[in-house]
């Protein structure tokens, strides 16, 4: 038996959640094609990309700081700042309320990751920006959900 085949493929949904672009959106159709419920495969994928939101505010703007440092990668973190500030800009008066709204659409380009680094740009206090990007990852869950399950479009 190989090292995968050992692996549960309970982990395979949270796993796939917590990457970028990827997150819930993916990690749910995943768990159904693994024979999960739609259910059992959002609740994973909801455990999943929410684990990942305190880590993540913890570390990006040092990691940010240390890569603007290095020449190769400048550009590279610029470019998301850049990217995540013109995100920002549209969510910037209701902060909190933006954010959760940033997390719970879910499309390409929002999410976690987005909402971490907007969160990070708008000096939201890291308590606060979890409860509002958890909040929204259940809500992408439950949308994500919904059309997993046809009822919604």
């Amino acid at each position: 038996m190989s090292f995968f085949e050992q692996i549960p493929n309970e982990l395979y949904i949270i796993a796939m959640s917590m990457m970028p672009v990827v997150e819930l959106r993916g990690a749910i159709p995943l768990g159904v094609s693994l024979g999960f419920s739609t259910l059992h495969s959002t609740i994973l994928a909801i455990i999943g990309n929410s684990v990942i939101v305190p880590v993540l505010l913890l570390i990006i703007e040092p990691l940010f700081a240390h890569m603007k440092r290095l020449e190769q990668l400048r550009g590279f973190v610029e470019r998301l700042e850049v990217r995540a500030a013109s995100k920002v800009q549209n969510y910037r008066k209701y902060r909190l309320l933006g954010l959760f709204i940033l997390v719970a659409i879910p499309v390409p380009t929002t999410g976690v990751y987005t909402g971490c680094i907007a969160a990070v740009i708008l000096r939201i206090r890291p308590r606060n920006a979890s409860m509002a990007i958890i909040a929204g990852v259940v809500a992408a869950g439950i949308i994500v959900f919904m059309v997993t399950e046809h009822i919604l479009f």
